[in-house]
């Protein structure tokens, strides 16, 4: 039988999944997008370069730094001008705090989709660690507008370093409990192990992305691959693992908490002093581009086409959700019913991500 699984629903959020069951296990699945679609990319052709800045960060709220990050790097490349250094490393601290903070929003998500209840709590908790810093920063906690063309809106304020060294140091010890409390977990591991196993040719194929993509044992992130910003001035390490399965995918979630910390501290120690932003003309040149950042779920592209006016003429976002959604009927084909959250959140994809 044909089992509708949402648009309202726990865990998955705000759309559909049309599932093939016999008995309570699932052979087949298709999912209905749309629900949450709002034009985004139409939207942006009807406002200026500058307008669309808080426009595209609300396809993702949970990671809008990156999103952010990614398009006013492909408006700068059409304009052809260079950021200041200083505004390259604030630039990193910022993208890499969204993606703790999109991290620790999805272990929320996974923990509950498991039954782990205070795994729920305290991710909900320390966020707000990354929140307070990012608010402290930009004035807002979730969709901050502080990337902009030329740089970025604000300098660092007084005791920023030392509160942002204050709270990762406590952090850091938070992983340890982390890791102790839910990855070593047997009950966790029942659930994940094993589950929703996604071979590396498949994940290849179907272009999948992010930590899905580095849990299949594939090593591809765009911070190393084609350094932005100040990541080629940052010796970091790209977490992966070789079992393609939920608990995989988690994993490399966990580790990539790690390494953003590490990045954080390394961008403080070496970040310059001068300017934070340069002038920018409100027209672009006539042209096209394509960029791309790694966000907290994966490449994120972006094309836009300029006819020379002060309003894109074209934009077109590769979303990172879109592209490892693809993979979700393939992983749950198989598995009982009682799965599906738990699948669904390993990929930690996010409606408004998918349907824009």
């Amino acid at each position: 039988m044909k089992v509708r699984w949402g648009p309202q629903h726990p865990v998955s959020g705000q759309w559909s999944f049309f599932l093939d069951v016999d008995a309570d296990v699932v052979v087949g699945m298709e999912p209905d997008v749309g629900y949450t679609h709002r034009g985004i990319e139409k939207v942006a052709e009807n406002r200026t370069y500058i307008q669309d800045v808080p426009i595209v960060e609300r396809a993702c709220i949970f990671d809008a730094g990156n999103f952010v990050f990614g398009y006013v790097e492909a408006v700068e490349e059409l304009m052809g001008i260079e950021v200041p250094e200083r505004a390259k490393f604030i630039r990193v601290i910022v993208g890499e705090m969204s993606r703790i903070a999109s991290h620790l929003y999805w272990l929320c998500l996974m923990s509950i989709a498991v039954g782990l209840e205070t795994m729920l709590m305290w991710p909900v908790n320390d966020r707000e660690l990354f929140l307070d810093l990012l608010e402290m920063l930009t004035g807002i906690r979730l969709t901050y507008s502080y990337f902009i063309p030329g740089g970025v809106r604000y300098d660092l304020p007084a005791g920023f370093r030392e509160e942002t060294e204050r709270r990762m140091d406590y952090f850091e010890r938070r992983l340890k409990d982390y890791y102790k409390m839910l990855y070593l977990n047997r009950t966790f591991q029942m659930r994940t192990k094993d589950v929703g196993v996604l071979k590396q040719a498949d994940a290849i194929r179907m272009s999948v992305v992010g930590p899905n993509l580095r849990g299949s044992g594939v090593k591809i992130d765009v911070r190393k691959d084609e350094p932005y910003a100040a990541y080629d001035q940052i010796d970091f390490t790209v977490p992966t693992e070789s079992e393609g399965d939920t608990y995989a995918r988690s994993l490399v979630r966990f580790h990539e908490m790690e390494q953003s910390i590490f990045i954080i501290r390394e961008a403080l120690k070496k970040i310059p002093s001068g300017q934070i932003r340069v002038n920018v003309s409100p027209s672009v040149p006539k042209g096209e581009v394509y960029s791309r950042v790694e966000s907290a779920r994966g490449e994120l592209g972006y094309y836009i086409v300029s006819d020379g006016g002060n309003k894109p003429y074209r934009l077109k976002m590769s979303a990172p959700s879109f592209r490892s959604l693809l993979s979700l009927p393939q992983i749950m084909r198989g598995v009982p019913m009682a799965d599906v959250p738990t699948l669904y959140m390993s990929l930690d994809l996010i409606p408004l991500d998918v349907d824009r």
